[in-house]
């Protein structure tokens, strides 16, 4: 720890401009994961999102959470080279706007594993402030 882009694209299968993960900075495999994302000027939403008051739209912050749960799920030896499909989010609120120069520190907390399907409890911030949280819930490609 730390992995970059080189490694996540190893274990997950987006790629840009939807991997929205830039790396990881903690992992205990099948339970936890903590990633970061530096939002960028430049990332491709902001040019309608909004013109003249940038906002990383909320579903990709729910996505960034889904994708960083996907590597603790993902990087286990009977799931690599499959595919966390994103299935539902439960208890999803916002508390705070995502702009460019934010960077968000990523985790999710895997809290049930019943065959292929999981859940887990996912935030995002920036700094200290709460941006996001939700409660995720995927299927593992069989």
């Amino acid at each position: 720890m730390p992995f970059g882009r080189a490694q996540i694209e190893q274990i997950l299968p987006h790629r840009d401009p939807f991997l929205l993960i830039d790396e990881v900075i903690e992992l205990d495999p099948g339970k936890r994961v903590v990633a970061r994302r530096a939002v960028r000027s430049e990332d491709p939403w902001f040019a309608g999102h909004f013109p003249g008051r940038p906002v990383m739209p909320g579903v990709l912050i729910v996505e960034a959470m889904a994708q960083t749960g996907a590597i603790a799920v993902l990087f286990e030896e009977a799931n690599r080279g499959k595919i966390a499909f994103f299935a539902g989010i439960d208890d999803c609120r916002f508390k705070r706007v995502v702009e460019p120069g934010d960077v968000l520190t990523l985790t999710c907390e895997i809290t049930e594993m019943r065959g292929p399907i999981g859940r887990g409890k996912a935030t995002a911030y920036v700094g200290d402030a709460l941006a996001a949280r939700g409660t995720l819930t995927f299927a593992v490609e069989r």
